[in-house]
């Protein structure tokens, strides 16, 4: 018997062309697009020229690339559905909760277009630009990633942002202490540093500003407790009525995600098979590492969601 998780994918996994053959081959993602586009009519944006054209420095903006993400992940997860490809339990990494929830129907679409492309702002004026970044630490010794935090830490503040597997955490911080960072790890075996294309720091202090903001615009979204269970970044348990799913996506700015807990929490609850749903195939790989040998998907485009239809038919 399967039981199926799907993943959404958050900011970082944008690139230029994503969801352009989707638009071409299915016309209900072209309305999807459409209604994204409606969303952010104010804003002067075609979402669908974007992340079909880029440029990528505008498309990686957070502003643009989170609802860019988003609608391409709900594309994708539409047209899943459609093929009665259908998930037992949600999840998704930072940007990526807000994509389970509408999955859900926690959240409207056009609404949460709108509520990542806020968060996007909020999150883009907290700090001055280029005073925050981040970096993927992958090392198999973990005691060796948190010695180096801690050294580095007297250059400015360090948070760990994403426990993203048991090889790789996300840190989140002053450009200068994930600069130093970088030149005591250069020369290091044991040990890759990979910095990330952001300029925000996400889920660390510098958030706190970020955070009140979203605090007071949260109470205009309507939220509706969801009809598929979903699992949270904050505490890697299920959300399951309007409060706890506000304060997730609040306390989600400042506190890490805890992606390898999450996981784990889904195998435990009985998941065998693993579905990324949205851009790129980062979700999948950590999955790997967390749970080696684990049935896992990863559907970004019309190729890999009809083999992926095709297998669900050979194994059902």
């Amino acid at each position: 018997m399967q039981k199926i998780a799907f993943i959404f994918p958050g900011q970082g996994s944008q690139v230029i062309g994503m969801g352009a053959d989707l638009i071409k081959k299915y016309p209900e993602a072209d309305e999807l697009f459409q209604i994204a586009n409606s969303a952010l009519a104010d804003k002067g944006i075609d979402l669908k020229k974007l992340c079909i054209n880029g440029p990528e420095k505008e498309l990686s903006n957070t502003i643009n690339a989170q609802p860019a993400i988003l609608t391409v992940s709900m594309t994708l997860y539409q047209l899943l559905k459609k093929n009665d490809i259908k998930a037992d339990i949600l999840a998704g990494h930072s940007l990526g909760e807000y994509s389970a929830l509408v999955a859900a129907s926690s959240i409207g679409f056009k609404d949460a277009v709108k509520l990542v492309r806020k968060r996007g702002e909020y999150m883009q004026k907290a700090i001055p630009e280029g005073f925050g970044t981040m970096a993927a630490i992958i090392s198999p010794k973990k005691e060796k990633i948190e010695d180096l935090i801690k050294e580095t830490s007297e250059y400015g503040c360090i948070e760990v942002a994403n426990y993203n597997s048991p090889y790789q955490i996300v840190v989140s911080g002053k450009s200068q202490a994930i600069h130093e960072l970088l030149e005591l790890t250069e020369q290091a075996e044991d040990i890759n540093i990979v910095p990330l294309k952001v300029s925000v720091p996400f889920h660390s202090s510098f958030m706190g500003k970020a955070k009140e903001e979203l605090a007071v615009y949260l109470e205009q979204v309507d939220i509706q407790n969801p009809q598929i269970p979903v699992i949270c970044n904050l505490t890697a348990d299920y959300v399951k009525v309007k409060i706890e799913i506000i304060r997730a996506l609040i306390e989600q700015l400042t506190h890490p995600v805890r992606w390898v807990e999450t996981i784990n929490r889904m195998i435990l609850d009985g998941v065998n098979c693993f579905v990324e749903v949205g851009p790129g195939d980062v979700l999948k790989k950590l999955i790997r590492q967390i749970m080696p040998g684990v049935r896992v998907f990863s559907v970004n485009d019309s190729e890999s969601l009809q083999k992926i239809i095709y297998d669900f038919k050979k194994i059902n």
